[in-house]
């Protein structure tokens, strides 16, 4: 694990079983697929050329800011529509949850803490995908991306936000959350740090131990 701080007990005025958040998509869950899959067939619906690395590039944004790269402002809405039919189909079966998900919820609330999803995804498309992963957690906060985030994770009071994009970081950092990131979406470890993220662990499978440092750092 990688990190610019050693493990402390979150921001003053946060306990250290207070609320975890987690980020969904290439956090939790390796959605890339069924996402990828889906804008494949907006594309062959609609007739326009998507540049599926750049969406890539760009996974974890709010799906209409997405969708305003390749439509006209008048066409997002229905194109946004189009993706989550789709999407919805889609991850069943091409969705799994990413090395250690399971175990880090589970971590979280072995401690007596709640485990949050504050997630850009809709509602529609975040059970599919929490079914297809196994996940369970005891709140869920949708459609939210950047200072959204940090909304939430001041509203519930979040010791920790886990994230794996620098909106992530920055979300955490605003919010006076520590800030965990992962690069197991589209951004490497530096871009984390650079964006603010306290630590940034290889994976998910490092996050137990981490979280039990963090929680109980003598």
């Amino acid at each position: 694990m990688t990190g610019s701080a050693a493990p402390g007990r979150g921001p003053a005025g946060h306990g250290p079983v207070g609320p975890v958040g987690f980020d969904l998509d290439l956090t939790l869950i390796d959605s890339r697929p069924a996402i990828l899959a889906a804008w494949t067939e907006v594309a062959r619906e609609t007739g326009v050329a998507i540049d599926l690395a750049a969406i890539d590039r760009r996974m974890g944004a709010k799906l209409e800011d997405e969708a305003a790269f390749w439509f006209p402002a008048d066409e997002v809405a229905p194109a946004a529509a189009t993706y989550r039919r789709h999407y919805v189909r889609l991850a069943p079966s091409m969705t799994a949850a990413l090395p250690g998900a399971l175990e880090s919820v589970a971590a979280v609330r072995a401690a007596g803490a709640a485990a949050v999803v504050i997630t850009a995804k809709h509602p529609v498309s975040v059970g599919p995908s929490m079914l297809a992963a196994g996940l369970t957690v005891q709140e869920i906060f949708t459609l939210v991306y950047g200072p959204e985030k940090a909304a939430v994770l001041t509203k519930i009071h979040a010791v920790a936000y886990v994230g794996d994009t620098p909106a992530d970081m920055m979300a955490a950092r605003s919010a006076g959350t520590y800030a965990v990131g992962v690069p197991t979406g589209s951004f490497a470890r530096t871009e984390l740090l650079t964006a603010g993220a306290h630590i940034v662990l290889d994976s998910l499978r490092e996050f137990p131990a981490w979280y039990a440092a963090f929680r109980d750092p003598g």
